[in-house]
C-alpha cells in the first residue's frame, strides 16, 4: 500500500515543515521573575536554528488574567506585560525571520476572556441586547430559570454554564473564564478577520486556531449524554456532538483562507480539531481551508505496530484525498509528554495528566520508546510538531506538589485530575544554573524537578547518543533525505505484529548533486526479540541514524527504530 503528500509546490514550505512549539512562560525568562517572556524567546532562537526546525509556533501571549494559561485572551492585539510589548513582538518577529525561521501564533476564537471588554460590556447590557448577542446567553430551565439551559459539561469538569446577576446563563464549554462566543454573529466574524490582519500586517506567518472544531453549535443547543469530552470519534457511536465539529465552521475557514491568500509569503492557518474519524479531519485541510491539521489519532495511538500502521495508513488516505499534508504531532502542551506517556502499561486518559499518588511511568522505558517514535514521526510524509523539551528528552512532571497545580482542570474536577501543568514546567537550559538557566533567578513558575539538572541542555550538546543530538541528526537527515516530501510504501515482514516498516521514497528528482538519493527504509521494533535487517532489503544496509545502538549482530533491538538505506 502506498500513500503520502505530494511534492511540494515552490513556496509551500509548510507541506513538510518541522515545526516547534514554545510555550512562552516555559520556555526562557529573560528578567527572572520566574515567567518565560518574549525577549526570553528571542534570546534563545538560535536553539531551533542549530536544532534544525524550519518555524516556531507561540503559545498566547495576549493580556490575560491567566485563568487558564492565556488560552482566556483580554484583548487580542497587545502582549501581556508578563509576557513583554508589542516592540518585543516585533523584535523576536525580526529576529527569527532574520535567521530563517516562520513565526506562528496561537489565535482562541472558540471564547474570551470574561475580562474582555466584549463580555464585560455583555454583562451591563443585559438580555436581548447586541452585546449579548456576541456571546451565548440563554434563559434557564426549571419555573424560574434557576436551572442552566442544558445539561452539557465543561470539558474542564462541573457545569458548561454560568449564571448572571440578572439571572441568564452563558455557556463556557471550558473555565467558566472563558464565555463562548457566538459564531452566527456577523460581528463576531468581521472581528476576527480583523484580528487576523493585525498581525499579519505585523509579519506573521501564520495562525494555529484553538478548538478549531468548536465555534459553531447546533442552533437548538440539545442535551449530550456522553462524556464531556473535547473530541469526536467512533467511540461515541458516529453519533454528531451538538458542541464539535459543525459543519458551519468550514465557512468560517474558507473566509479566513481568502483573508490569509490577501498576503503574500505563504500564510497558513492550523487547526487544533480534536477529531476522529482522519476523513472528518481531513475536511478542515480542503484546498481553500486550513493548510494543516493536528493529527491527535496518531497521538493518541496505542505502542504497537498494527495500531501505528492502521492509524497511518488511514491518516495519509484521508489527506491524500483532498491534497494536503499529513501533519504529526507527539506532545504538546496539553498531554501528557510522550517520554512519559510511553512508559505506562495502561490505558492512560491524556488530559487528566499523571500525579504523585498515580502509577508512575517507567522513566527509562518511556525514554526508549519515546526517542523510537519520533525516529518513526520524523520519517513520515508530511510535516511535523515538536513541543519544547522533547529535544532533550523532558519527562512529565508527575510529583508536582498539589499546591503548585495551576490547570483550572485540577480546581474544576474537584482535585481530583491532576492536570497539565506537568507537562509545562519550565525547562532546563544548564545543569548548574538557578533555575537550571531558565532565568537568571531561582524563580519558576512551576517547581521544577530536582533531577533535571541530566536533562539539561549543556549535558546533551555535543554528547553522542544524547537524545537532543538524536533529534538534531534526525531533523538534518530528514531534510538532506527530502522525507517529508517522499510517499509511504509498506514493507511486510514475516511479524507484522511486532514490526513496523517502510519505505520514503521520493517523488521527483532531487536537485544538482553528486548522486540522487536512496530510497529509506524505516524498521521499527515494537516484539520482544530483536529484528534482522536482512530479508528486508538486498545488499548490505547502511544504517543512517537510530534510535539505540543496533546489537551485535546488527539487529534492531526491541523499542528502537532504525534508518536504513535501502542500496
Amino acid at each position: 500500500m502506498t500513500g503520502g503528500t505530494r511534492k511540494p509546490a515552490a513556496g509551500s514550505w509548510w507541506r513538510d515543515a518541522v515545526i516547534y512549539q514554545v510555550y512562552p512562560r516555559s520556555f526562557a525568562d529573560s528578567d527572572g521573575d520566574g515567567m518565560g517572556d518574549l525577549p526570553g524567546i528571542t534570546a534563545r532562537l538560535d536553539h531551533l536554528v542549530e536544532l534544525g526546525v524550519d518555524a516556531v509556533w507561540l503559545s498566547p501571549f495576549y493580556p490575560s488574567p491567566q485563568a487558564d494559561a492565556g488560552y482566556d485572551v483580554a484583548d487580542y492585539r497587545d502582549v501581556d506585560p508578563i509576557f513583554g510589548t508589542l516592540a518585543d513582538a516585533d523584535k523576536l518577529l525580526a529576529e527569527a525571520k532574520a535567521r530563517g525561521l516562520r513565526v506562528i501564533v496561537d489565535l482562541v476564537p472558540n471564547h474570551t476572556s470574561d475580562a474582555h471588554p466584549w463580555f464585560t460590556a455583555a454583562l451591563a447590557a443585559g438580555p436581548a441586547s447586541p452585546e449579548r448577542d456576541r456571546y451565548i446567553f440563554r434563559t434557564g430551565r426549571g419555573s424560574h430559570g434557576e436551572l442552566p439551559p442544558n445539561n452539557w459539561r465543561s470539558v474542564f469538569g462541573g457545569p458548561a454554564w454560568t449564571q448572571v446577576a440578572d439571572g441568564e446563563w452563558y455557556l463556557h464549554l471550558f473555565d467558566a473564564g472563558q464565555p463562548d462566543l457566538n459564531w452566527d454573529n456577523p460581528t463576531v466574524r468581521a472581528e476576527f478577520e480583523d484580528i487576523l490582519r493585525f498581525w499579519l500586517d505585523r509579519g506573521v506567518d501564520g495562525f494555529r486556531v484553538d478548538v478549531a472544531h468548536g465555534l459553531v453549535k447546533q442552533a437548538e443547543l440539545p442535551d449530550w449524554h456522553y462524556p464531556p469530552k473535547p473530541t469526536t470519534g467512533s467511540d461515541l457511536t458516529d453519533v454528531q456532538p451538538p458542541m464539535w465539529d459543525q459543519d458551519g465552521v468550514h465557512e468560517i475557514y474558507r473566509s479566513w483562507r481568502r483573508v490569509l491568500d490577501e498576503y503574500g509569503g505563504d500564510r497558513i492557518l492550523v487547526a487544533e480539531a480534536w477529531v476522529q474519524p482522519a476523513e472528518r479531519l481531513a475536511q478542515y485541510v480542503r484546498p481553500d481551508e486550513m493548510h494543516q491539521a493536528f493529527n491527535f489519532e496518531y497521538l493518541q495511538a496505542a505502542w504497537n505496530a498494527p495500531t501505528q500502521r492502521n492509524v497511518i495508513t488511514r491518516s495519509l488516505a484521508a489527506t491524500d484525498a483532498v491534497g494536503a499534508p499529513t501533519t504529526w504531532v507527539l506532545s504538546n502542551h496539553d498531554v501528557v509528554r510522550h517520554a512519559s506517556r510511553l512508559g505506562l502499561d495502561l490505558e492512560l486518559v491524556l488530559h487528566k495528566g499523571i500525579g504523585a499518588r498515580d502509577p508512575q511511568p517507567d522513566r527509562a522505558l518511556g525514554l526508549r520508546r519515546a526517542r523510537a517514535a519520533t525516529l518513526l514521526m520524523l520519517a513520515l510524509p508530511g510535516s511535523a510538531y515538536l513541543y519544547q523539551g522533547e529535544e532533550l528528552g523532558l519527562p512529565e512532571h508527575t510529583t508536582l506538589p498539589d499546591e503548585a497545580r495551576q490547570d483550572p482542570g485540577w480546581r474544576r474536577s474537584n482535585f481530583t485530575a491532576p492536570g497539565r501543568d506537568g507537562c509545562r514546567v519550565p525547562i532546563p537550559w544548564q545543569s548548574d544554573a538557578p533555575s537550571y538557566g531558565f532565568g537568571p533567578s531561582e524563580r519558576s513558575w512551576l517547581p521544577q524537578p530536582p533531577d533535571w539538572a541530566e536533562y539539561a541542555l549543556d549535558r546533551q550538546r555535543g554528547v553522542p547518543g544524547s537524545t537532543y543530538e538524536m533529534y538534531r541528526t534526525a531533523l538534518r537527515l530528514r531534510r538532506e533525505l527530502d522525507l517529508g516530501g517522499g510517499t509511504l510504501s509498506w514493507v511486510d515482514t514475516d511479524a507484522t505484529d511486532q514490526v513496523l516498516a517502510f519505505r520514503n521514497r521520493a517523488v521527483a528528482p532531487q536537485p544538482a548533486g553528486p548522486a540522487p538519493r536512496s530510497d529509506v527504509l524505516v524498521v521499527t521494533n515494537f516484539g520482544p526479540e530483536p529484528v534482522s535487517l536482512s530479508g528486508l532489503l538486498s545488499g548490505e544496509p547502511r544504517v543512517l541514524h537510530a534510535s539505540a545502538d543496533l546489537d551485535g549482530d546488527g539487529k534492531v533491538p526491541t523499542d528502537v527504530t532504525v534508518w536504513v538505506t535501502t542500496s
